[in-house]
């Protein structure tokens, strides 16, 4: 019988480890990186931020590329970005969300030399996703890399999590998601994972049993 990490505080099987990335593996995006979108765009940050996340979800799926992505952006604050400052828009955004956590690097890798299986479930558009490829290595310990941009799904969509378990050839019940947001953690348990919040490090370490 598995422990739910709702009510234990260990994790006493060796489930399929899937890793959400940001705000677990990467950083979420930098105060500085968020400032300097703002002022690429040239607008006011509330408006800006609240136009960013409530078109997110299509571009995170792959429904859209980049460029409609910003065009979209720009119609729903009233103004239009030409193509230069769409560019500019695509790479300020990837470089607000490139910082990862060393430490939790450091445990993938231990993870992986250790024979553990992990894979990885990340809400995330393609031009990122290709900027990650480019200059992670740490990448290839992930036996899945479910990209929303390639799956058509996006956490917290049902169809993430099915997607997953299909790919790891695995029972939901047999997988441990590890994701920063309770919502997508909610979401996996309903798919019939095993779910834990992640806060920091030390503490997934310590439920996971390593050092």
């Amino acid at each position: 019988m598995t422990h739910s990490p709702t009510t234990e505080p260990g994790i006493s099987t060796e489930p399929v480890l899937l890793f959400d990335m940001f705000g677990v593996i990467a950083r979420l995006q930098s105060e500085a990186g968020k400032v300097r979108l703002a002022e690429t765009a040239g607008m006011a940050e509330e408006p800006f931020w609240s136009a960013y996340w409530s078109l997110r979800q299509p571009y995170d799926r792959g429904d859209v590329g980049g460029s409609a992505y910003w065009q979209r952006v720009a119609d729903a604050l009233g103004t239009t970005f030409r193509p230069e400052r769409i560019a500019d828009l695509i790479e300020a955004d990837l470089a607000s969300w490139s910082a990862v956590d060393d430490e939790m690097v450091a445990l993938i890798e231990q993870l992986a030399a250790s024979g553990r299986r992990i894979a990885l479930l990340s809400n995330i558009p393609e031009e990122l996703a290709c900027r990650y490829e480019q200059q992670h290595a740490w990448l290839k310990h992930f036996e899945v890399c479910a990209f929303s941009c390639r799956i058509g799904h996006a956490k917290p969509e049902p169809g993430a999590y099915r997607w997953a378990c299909e790919a790891l050839a695995t029972a939901p019940e047999q997988i441990l998601f590890i994701d920063d947001r309770t919502e997508n953690i909610e979401a996996a348990r309903a798919a019939g994972l095993q779910g834990r919040l992640f806060t920091t490090a030390d503490d997934l370490k310590t439920a996971l049993g390593v050092g």
